[in-house]
Formats: C-alpha cells, structure tokens, sequence
C-alpha cells in the first residue's frame, strides 16, 4: 500500500476538508489511504461531508495523485510532520483542531517535540511602542537565558523582537508562519527568515506556496498557543490578532501573562482587558522566570495509537474526537453533534475494548 503520509498531503489539497474534518476520517476509517479509497456512500457516513464537498472530494481525487505529491515535496526538500509520526509536536495532540500536516525547517529538538522544554509564546501588536519594544527584548533574552524556547509569529512589531533578542541571546526560537514555509512575509523579516533555522525552527500547516492571506493569519495563531505552555502578550490594542493567541490559550488550557500598560496607550487597551478577565500581569524578569519555573514538567507522552480500522460507526466519530486530554462527557456531545446519552453508550464500549479511560467528573480520555 502506498506511503500512508501521502494520503495525509492529498487530503490537505482538498479544499473544504480542515483540520477536524480530517481526524473525523482517520477516525472512521483508521487510515487516510482507506479514506481516499472510500465510496461516495462510505464518505457521506462522515459528519461534515455534505453532497458538496462530496463533489469536490471526488473530483480532487480524480486529478491529485498523492504518490506524485509526497514525491515532489520530497524532490524539492520540504519536511513535514503528520499525527501518527513519533516526533509530531505531543502538545498539539490535545488541541482539537491540530494541523493534519505540519510543515517544518531548522533544526528539530525531539525533547522539545515531547514537551520535555516548556515553549513560551510572545505575541504582540505590530504597532510597538518604546516602552513594549524593550520589554519584549528584556523578556525574550532572560527567557532565551535560561533555556526557555521562544515562539512567535514572524510578524513586525512584538514577533520580530521577540525572535531576534532570542538569537541574540544563544536561545532556540520558533516561528509559526501564515504561508507557505518557503513564502517570506513580510519581506523586512528576510534577514530573521534566514537566520531561525540555524538556531531554531519554523513551521507552517500551510502547503509551500501559499500566499500571504488575511485570513490565514489567525488559525496560524492556535499553532502558537497550542506549542506553548505559557502565552505572554506585550503589546495589544482591542482588535489585536494576539487576543486571537490568547483566546487559543485559553481554550487549551495555557496560562496568558501580559504586560501592564498606560491607559492612556491604545497598545495597552487589550492587555488591561485580559487581565481584566483573569489574565496574570507581568510584573518583572526575575518574577516571571520564578512563576515559570513552577510549570511541572511534562512526563513523556506516546502519540495516540490510530483508532482500529474496524470500529463500528457509532464508535468511531466519538473516538476520533478523543485525546489525551480528558474531555466532559458533554463537550464530546457538542464535538460529535450527538445527544449525551448517546454518547455516554459509545464511551462506556470503548472503555470495554480498551482505547478510554472515564476519570472522576464525568471526564474521558484515549487510552494509551
């Protein structure tokens, strides 16, 4: 059978079909290559394939061929990382929408890949103040000095400050772009382009090419908050994409520090409304470094293992949306689009074949 990874890359050539849609179908069918190979009635049994992305599914199928693909990405050198992979980013496993494939360039630290080195987000507004330009390089180098990994956007402004002090610094940087991996955006960012992969790495769930787009911009952001433990915001005006990061974070559960600012200062006007909803202030180098040091340490994390290829189809949907992070029982419902009791039925099978786990709370995660 054809590399299982080309499938993956095919798939992410079908327009209509993101990021949930595709763990549904890996889901169903256990494999992405048996998903391509689906009948158009096996694929409308998927919650989310209607009679038109029916259509656009077969007619991509008919002119993608995903051994031509996997084989031009590899001609023209572009790496890339898929869920089932043992070194795919274990943080991302607990987001609900993970990239389906994740573009990468640099150097690749495996113990970073397992969450064994905590990633700590900076995002900002592009329009930086004097007062945010310094802190965000004071921050970046005492972060980079003791061996935290900076993550950022490459964006002007917060991001290209945040990543350039940590260079300077001797620290590892990542950088999540909203294009392809080889489209350099914006063109001022050149030298910082060519400069991460030395020391770091960047990362794109876009396919190489892609354009700088608007709207590619903020589901870039959930990569950011996903990878990090911890999300600083320096500088950001009400309508700021960083609010877009921090509101990520805090649907996965990551902490979101920002910096205080003049009311005064339209840069500062989001930051105050976050702490305002609960977000911790930064109140010093020295006191941030000490509250980061009390994030516990991740303990190694196994990718999930793919669903068996035979799970009968009132399992399959609800095991799809299953991840190591325990879940209530009824965020699954409202994942799945299903009635409680019914669901409550399908969690209380998977726990007798052995793939979840019920935790007190009416709380369910995949089993290892």
């Amino acid at each position: 059978m054809l590399e299982e990874r080309a499938y993956w890359l095919a798939w992410s050539k079908v327009e209509g079909v993101g990021a949930v849609l595709t763990q549904r179908l890996y889901g169903n069918f256990g494999s992405l290559g048996k998903a391509w190979e689906a009948s158009p009635g096996e694929l409308r049994e998927v919650e989310g394939v209607g009679p038109k992305l029916l259509g656009v599914i077969q007619e991509r199928r008919s002119q993608l061929n995903p051994e031509k693909l996997l084989k031009d990405c590899q001609d023209r050198g572009f790496q890339f990382w898929i869920p089932p992979d043992p070194d795919y980013p274990h943080l991302l496993l607990e987001i609900p929408s993970l990239p389906p494939v994740l573009y990468y360039r640099g150097q690749v630290d495996l113990a970073e890949n397992q969450g064994k080195t905590p990633l700590i987000g900076i995002v900002g507004t592009r329009n930086i103040t004097e007062y945010g330009q310094r802190w965000a390089r004071q921050l970046s180098t005492t972060l980079a000095k003791h061996g935290f990994t900076v993550i950022s956007g490459l964006a002007s402004g917060v991001d290209a400050i945040a990543h350039q002090s940590c260079l300077a610094a001797g620290g590892r940087t990542i950088a999540v772009l909203g294009t392809g991996i080889d489209i350099i955006y914006p063109r001022s960012n050149t030298h910082l382009y060519q400069q991460i992969p030395k020391q770091g790495l960047i990362l794109s769930d876009y396919p190489p090419g892609t354009p700088p787009e608007a709207k590619n911009f903020p589901p870039r952001n959930r990569i950011i908050a996903g990878l990090s433990r911890v999300v600083l915001v320096i500088e950001a005006a009400r309508r700021s994409g960083a609010l877009i990061t921090a509101r990520y974070a805090n649907e996965f559960g990551r902490d979101v520090y920002v910096l205080p600012g003049s009311l005064d200062q339209p840069q500062s006007s989001g930051c105050l409304e976050l702490a305002n909803k609960g977000a911790q202030l930064i109140l010093g180098e020295k006191e941030l470094i000490e509250a980061l040091g009390e994030i516990p340490q991740l303990d190694q994390m196994t990718p999930p293992p793919p669903p068996p290829p035979d799970l009968p189809p009132h399992i399959a949907p609800i095991f799809a949306v299953l991840s190591l992070e325990p879940l209530p029982v009824d965020v699954i419902a409202q994942k799945v689009n299903l009635d409680i009791s019914t669901v409550s039925v399908a969690l209380f099978d998977l726990e007798l074949m052995g793939l979840a786990t019920a935790l007190p709370g009416m709380l369910y995660q995949r089993r290892l």
